[in-house]
């Protein structure tokens, strides 16, 4: 099938400039709807990258993301939730974005088009065959990506990705593609918008399901969580008290502290 670029297509609306604030946004959101449906039928294709993810970080390899423009931000940004959701070292899930850091608050002019950077990047990583690179292009043709999975393929380090358009150049090179097909934006060629929200869905799946084959969730709590702030850590005492059947608060908490994890505390004295 020939390469489409649904991501660029026209939008279904006319004139939007000329709708009323209610109808721009009950238009916004019926696109949005389409987003989850289009994710569901990805599910396949994420949970064969899940099972490879697990594999190697159990194995003591990283996941690392790379990609440009809202895409390389969606990677940094669950990257940089994994450790205080779950507790992960650092090194452990890796965001990458062409431009460096000075691109998640401001576009790098050209970033995305540099055909050598994204190797670069990699390298600086010290990426090995331990690892998973994932690409993120909505588009599925931003060069920076395309030549550090390129790369990745060479040295035979293993590859995902996650596009929005159909037979992407992107799934060509990578191991386990995604591909999410949400259709055309609400402003022609608008990828920040529903592109963009499915690929944070699925990264979240991607991150969340890995870290629950990794063990980092018990039942349906955060017991690995960093207490970086008097929410989490009232958050960690009431799953203490909880868990070990204590109604002292202050018990709960001094344990908490001491052994740094709800985790920990479940660990030690738990049935």
């Amino acid at each position: 099938m020939a390469f489409q670029r649904i991501t660029e297509a026209d939008s279904h609306y006319r004139n939007i400039e000329k709708m009323t604030v209610s109808e721009i946004l009950f238009n916004i959101n019926s696109e949005d709807q389409k987003v989850a449906q289009a994710v569901q039928l990805a599910i396949p294709q994420i949970e064969k990258l899940v099972n490879i993810i697990t594999e190697r970080i159990k194995s003591g390899g990283r996941l690392m993301y790379i990609g440009a423009g809202t895409s390389g931000r969606l990677g940094v940004l669950d990257a940089s939730e994994c450790v205080p959701t779950f507790g992960v070292p650092a090194s452990m899930v890796n965001g990458i974005i062409a431009g460096g850091d000075d691109a998640l608050r401001s576009a790098v002019e050209f970033a995305e088009d540099d055909l050598k950077k994204g190797k670069d990047d990699l390298v600086n990583q010290n990426v090995s065959s331990k690892d998973v690179v994932v690409g993120l292009s909505a588009g599925g043709t931003a060069p920076y990506v395309l030549q550090a999975l390129k790369y990745c393929k060479n040295k035979g380090i293993t590859t995902g990705s996650i596009c929005c358009n159909p037979d992407a150049p992107i799934s060509e090179i990578s191991d386990f593609p995604i591909e999410v097909i949400v259709g055309p934006e609400f402003i022609t060629g608008s990828t920040r918008m529903k592109s963009g929200t499915a690929q944070k869905m699925i990264l979240n799946m991607i991150s969340t399901a890995t870290m629950i084959n990794l063990g980092r969730v018990t039942d349906n709590k955060m017991v690995n969580m960093q207490l970086s702030n008097d929410k989490l850590i009232n958050r960690g005492i009431k799953m203490v008290m909880k868990s070990l059947n204590i109604s002292d608060e202050e018990q709960a908490r001094s344990l908490l502290m001491l052994h740094g994890s709800v985790k920990n505390v479940i660990n030690q004295f738990g049935n």
